[in-house]
């Protein structure tokens, strides 16, 4: 048994599977993964809720099969969240100096970042993350910390992401249920670039891409901080979705052939080949020409990247990209997808694998456990936070950046 005080759990519930991940901190403070649940997710839908009483009992065998692993009791989560009304947004906050001396002090600090915080959101939106950048002080950028510096005007610039209130709290109300304690909820594609970028990349800049089965979350860093932040509302479903209707098949075939037979793109030695098989009851079912098959997976597969690329490019962030593409979840699986971001993004691509983490291999190297395994070392961050104080605010700011909750 670990000492419960130092057990960190991550739980992400997906669209295609619930997993909770059970890291625990050693007196060195290594992170290490100790156990490991998964179930496949029976009511969510594009990353969200969509039956709360079959998501509840996902969860449920999900955090028993952590537990036994662990052996540990499991009382508090870090909840991931994602959907498509999240959403990432850079504010300026601007605060005048009014000291006769016009030394910047802690409260000009403190006041400038509430200004930028105070966004003009719709009512039903929710803060979840207010990411700062850097600051500004008589319009020299990059600064990093202006306290002590003269100056008549400081500026900062906060990445916050946001989303529905209601929406937010739905897989909330479903953990609690279950009598766990949310420690706090943490957007999704944010605790999959802390497990795989480390230090040197996120000051490189990096895009990583989280490809689930409902959604696509992507980051961007550059310079060590967050530049942007969204979610798309497609993934591996939709791929599924297409296959089913291209080829004119079951959906449950559609997705057997994609996990089996699916590739980003249609090689030369696909064509002319066809696949055939047999149902549960011993009869043939209808030949698919495999050619077809990775055309029609290909053709979706580019246009989501090409939608974040889009994106990207209108906001001029490509730029800050140097170490290059990072991509896991269940779509870093599909063959030819590096090759395929590579193109679309005109950047190396790489298979993101959890970095400055030990323990279970059999997690570590899975590209679909990374945002439950981002989830752990986040909470591990908070909990230095709050155990150090002002000591390790610097070496948790060059893990993530500040962040502040409303």
């Amino acid at each position: 048994m670990f000492d419960p005080a130092s057990v960190i759990v991550g739980l992400e519930i997906g669209t295609s599977k619930v997993c909770a991940v059970v890291g625990e901190v050693s007196t060195t403070g290594t992170l290490n993964i100790v156990g490991l649940g998964q179930s496949r997710s029976r009511g969510v839908r594009k990353g969200e809720i969509a039956d709360a009483s079959a998501v509840g009992e996902d969860v449920r065998n999900a955090i028993v099969e952590a537990e036994q692993m662990a052996d540990v009791e499991i009382r508090t989560v870090y909840l991931g969240v994602t959907g498509g009304h999240v959403r990432g947004l850079t504010n300026r906050g601007v605060h005048p100096v009014v000291s006769a001396d016009r030394e910047i002090t802690k409260d000009d600090v403190e006041d400038v970042i509430r200004n930028a915080k105070a966004i003009n959101l719709p009512a039903e939106n929710h803060v979840v993350h207010a990411i700062r950048q850097h600051f500004l002080v008589d319009g020299q950028d990059g600064v990093i910390d202006p306290v002590g510096m003269l100056g008549a005007r400081v500026e900062v610039d906060m990445h916050v992401i946001h989303g529905i209130f209601n929406r937010l709290q739905n897989p909330v109300r479903i953990v609690k249920g279950l009598q766990l304690e949310v420690e706090a909820i943490v957007f999704n594609g944010l605790a999959s670039s802390l497990a795989l970028l480390t230090n040197e990349q996120k000051e490189l800049g990096a895009l990583v891409l989280d490809m689930g089965g409902g959604t696509t979350e992507y980051v961007v860093y550059g310079g060590g901080i967050i530049k942007h932040a969204g979610v798309l509302a497609v993934g591996g479903d939709h791929v599924s979705n297409d296959l089913a209707y291209g080829l004119k098949v079951p959906l449950g075939r559609a997705e057997d052939l994609k996990v089996k037979h699916g590739a980003a793109v249609a090689e030369e030695a696909d064509k002319g080949q066809t696949l055939t098989g047999n149902d549960e009851l011993g009869l043939p079912l209808k030949s698919v020409n495999l050619e077809h098959l990775r055309r029609i997976m290909s053709l979706r597969l580019e246009e989501t990247l090409q939608l974040i690329e889009a994106e990207l490019t209108r906001l001029g962030l490509l730029d800050y990209v140097r170490a290059g593409v990072f991509i896991c979840g269940g779509g870093a699986r599909i063959p030819g997808i590096q090759q395929m971001a590579e193109r679309v993004f005109q950047l190396p691509a790489h298979l993101g694998r959890a970095s400055s983490i030990s323990g279970l291999k059999s997690a570590l190297d899975q590209p679909e456990f990374a945002a439950a395994i981002g989830l752990v070392k986040y909470g591990s961050f908070q909990q230095k936070r709050r155990a150090g104080g002002g000591k390790l605010v610097q070496s948790v700011r060059e893990t993530f950046g500040t962040i502040f909750r409303r």
